[in-house]
């Protein structure tokens, strides 16, 4: 009899531990896809440069929410799990610029010399260990 009590207790917590484990996949999952969400819809759409400021706004913030801590040269760090990196090409220079570099000028001066120009995310990766969106690339397609 104590066996079986025993093997049956031995049951009960395997199949909590996966019903746990599970659970805890699936939360993972939908919060990844609720970021994801915020970022993919920028994916292959013509934006303007006030909508870019606010991207690398919410970016810079998701990033320092999430502790990302940055190199020597002042750029965040790809961490594998939640750290988010944009770059935009601009064509008036041909360069490509961080949006660390853009966010330390002041997106507002960014949005007074580019809030009418456009941008297309040409470019999106994500983190392979959790699926989370880790780099955009914005190219400008209009002067």
């Amino acid at each position: 009899m104590k066996k079986i009590i025993i093997f049956l207790v031995i049951v009960l917590i395997i199949v909590a531990s996966i019903g746990y484990m599970y659970l805890n996949y699936q939360a993972n999952y939908r919060e990844a896809q609720k970021i994801n969400a915020q970022y993919e819809w920028y994916k292959d759409k013509e934006i303007l440069g006030t909508d870019l400021a606010t991207l690398i706004n919410r970016a810079v913030d998701d990033n320092t929410k999430n502790d990302i801590q940055k190199d020597s040269t002042g750029l965040y760090e790809d961490n594998g799990k939640n750290s988010v990196r944009i770059d935009i090409l601009f064509t008036d220079d041909n360069e490509v610029h961080s949006m660390e570099e853009i966010y330390n000028s002041g997106t507002d001066t960014f949005m007074q010399y580019y809030n009418q120009i456009k941008f297309k995310c040409t470019k999106m990766e994500y983190h392979q260990n959790n699926g989370r969106v880790s780099y955009l690339y914005f190219e400008q397609i209009a002067t």
